[in-house]
């Protein structure tokens, strides 16, 4: 697989292929927008994720769902929680569950530093991303963060409204 230069992907778009079975590599598959507004990040970790029969078929057609998916430490090793993932429709009886618990593949040192994460700070295994490697294979964004208070959550938004009043008091500045 070839991967191409940026404005490839601006042409055809998130998650298009260019022909059969030729995906443009490094792409964004699916994001958890409610991850970023409830909770502080410290670490990202980039992991791997075990699929089964057709799931693989289903993330390249982009059914893919975040709502509150969350992973754990288990006997060494670390599951994936709520992650929905709908039966890929061509396949018949091979579709597995939609919601099962999926296997992150990590080095053991870095599965240590996320129980330790865990289990003594307290903090929160959140996945915030899901996409496409350059050599073509799903990975997912694990991120160990801190849940936000009502008044963090109201002073992001704050900041975020008053960058966007700056952006349109720019724009048309400029367009005068």
């Amino acid at each position: 697989m070839v991967s191409f230069p940026g404005n490839f992907r601006q042409l055809l778009g998130r998650g298009k292929k260019l022909c059969y079975n030729f995906y443009i590599m490094g792409d964004l598959i699916a994001t958890n927008k409610k991850a970023y507004r409830d909770y502080f990040f410290t670490d990202r970790y980039e992991c791997g994720i075990e699929l089964i029969g057709a799931e693989v078929k289903s993330v390249r057609d982009l059914k893919v769902n975040f709502t509150d998916a969350f992973a754990r430490v288990e006997e060494e090793e670390i599951f994936l929680y709520n992650l929905q993932i709908e039966p890929y429709a061509q396949a018949s009886f091979l579709n597995s569950k939609s919601d099962r618990p999926r296997r992150l593949l990590l080095h053991k040192k870095e599965i240590r530093k996320l129980f330790e994460a865990a289990t003594v700070k307290h903090l929160a295994l959140v996945p915030t991303k899901i996409y496409f490697n350059a050599k073509g294979r799903v990975k997912i964004e694990l991120a160990v963060g801190k849940g936000k208070k009502m008044y963090d959550k109201r002073e992001t938004m704050k900041n975020r409204d008053i960058d966007r009043d700056i952006g349109r008091a720019l724009r048309n500045r400029n367009a005068k």
